[in-house]
């Protein structure tokens, strides 16, 4: 970290420090350290998941009254940093990230009880419906259905790029309940139960080899009219509200975490290698440090904003597209570092058990993750998008 604690705030990094000693196994450390995704899959996120929520911080973020902890800002930064460091396994967002914060501000009392408990502890696992085969930068333009039918919606369409939908059992979806007027009006925001009758789940295969990915099809699947989010036809509204919290949070952290691993193996790579490529390799990684700090500056400013109950405004977009960007670039410098190791195509889980890999294991790692990361800028709303909510912002004031 590079920035001072006050006592109280070393006392808990201290405490979590000693939490990830006693209970992130050694399986679960190669398990976060080879994941070139975006998250861990389900069966080490969801165990670490697990294991957080016995000890109260599986959702730290949430309030108190539902399970938070009441951290201060400044606590929850150090929390994500020291999971970084220590090769946590990245968890999925989709249930305590971004569809509980929606069901804590729009939902109902009874959807509350239903739904929150069981994100909580990991017993239930969520995945998006949000992007469409035409729709994905330009959401609004969705045209997945849902027809009001008594007691229940019937739902034809189909959702794309649906991120561990194979190992989900809820889902949360937006659908347009009615056409006529702006793109945004008729969208509603529906939660239920997977797989159903009338569900089809097709995997993606990602150009990393990775099955994160999948496309949905709904063929008039019936899922209760209970599981609507505040109004019909209002859903746009708590779409973006869940977008600044998918767009949201500390990408130092983890940026940091990439780059020690980078330094340690370029020391390996170019130990007795050429003194000029081994200079050169240091000044782009100490360039990359340099932005890492300013990122990390920029966090903490938003942190204090926070801490002040100012309004997150273009925060979000802005660190999505430095974050994005910045994880992009350290992926290229994996990749030139293995140089022909990179080109190694092995699996990443072979040996999660202990065992050695046959080459370096960041170098078949890099090429992973500069794969995988090609979507950063995609995903959570395109960079260029982002871009233009900035200069929107900038350009009104």
């Amino acid at each position: 970290m590079a920035w001072a604690l006050t006592a109280a705030e070393t006392a808990f990094r201290d405490e979590v420090r000693d939490f990830l000693a006693r209970e992130l196994t050694p399986e679960l450390r190669i398990a976060g350290r080879r994941c070139s995704g975006i998250f861990s899959d389900y069966e080490y996120g969801n165990r670490w998941h697990r294991i957080l929520a016995k000890r109260g911080w599986s959702v730290p973020h949430w309030p108190v009254e539902h399970g938070g902890t009441g951290w201060t800002p400044m606590q929850h930064y150090i929390f994500s940093a020291e999971l970084a460091a220590a090769d946590a396994p990245a968890r999925a967002p989709m249930g305590p990230g971004m569809v509980a914060p929606v069901i804590i501000a729009f939902g109902t009392e009874a959807q509350k009880r239903a739904w929150l408990p069981g994100i909580r502890s990991g017993e239930d696992y969520w995945c998006q419906g949000y992007s469409e085969p035409q729709s994905g930068s330009d959401l609004a333009s969705l045209q997945c259905k849902a027809v009001r039918d008594g007691d229940h919606y019937v739902i034809n369409g189909t959702k794309i790029w649906t991120t561990h939908a194979q190992y989900a059992n809820r889902m949360f979806c937006l659908v347009r309940t009615a056409s006529g007027g702006k793109p945004q009006q008729g969208i509603s925001f529906l939660c239920f139960d997977i797989p159903a009758p009338g569900i089809t789940i097709r995997p993606i295969i990602s150009i990393s080899g990775d099955h994160e990915l999948n496309q949905v099809f709904f063929d008039d699947v019936r899922v209760p009219a209970e599981g609507l989010i505040g109004e019909e036809n209002q859903g746009w509204t708590i779409a973006k509200y869940l977008l600044q919290h998918e767009r949201g949070g500390a990408w130092a952290p983890m940026l940091r975490a990439r780059l020690r691993r980078l330094q340690q193996a370029a020391d390996a790579a170019f130990a007795a290698g050429d003194t000029h490529e081994a200079d050169d390799m240091a000044l782009r990684l100490a360039e990359a440090e340099c932005a890492i700090d300013a990122l990390e500056a920029t966090e903490l400013q938003s942190l204090r904003a926070q801490a002040r109950g100012e309004p997150h405004g273009i925060r979000p977009s802005m660190g999505k597209v430095l974050g994005s960007e910045l994880r992009q670039r350290l992926t290229e410098l994996g990749v030139e570092i293995a140089a022909h190791y990179a080109a190694a195509d092995l699996p990443l889980d072979d040996g999660l058990q202990g065992g050695e890999l046959p080459v370096p294991e960041d170098a078949v790692f890099s090429m992973s993750a500069y794969l995988n990361d090609r979507a950063a800028s995609i995903y959570a709303g395109s960079n260029e998008v982002q871009r233009n909510i900035v200069a929107a912002h900038l350009l009104a004031n």
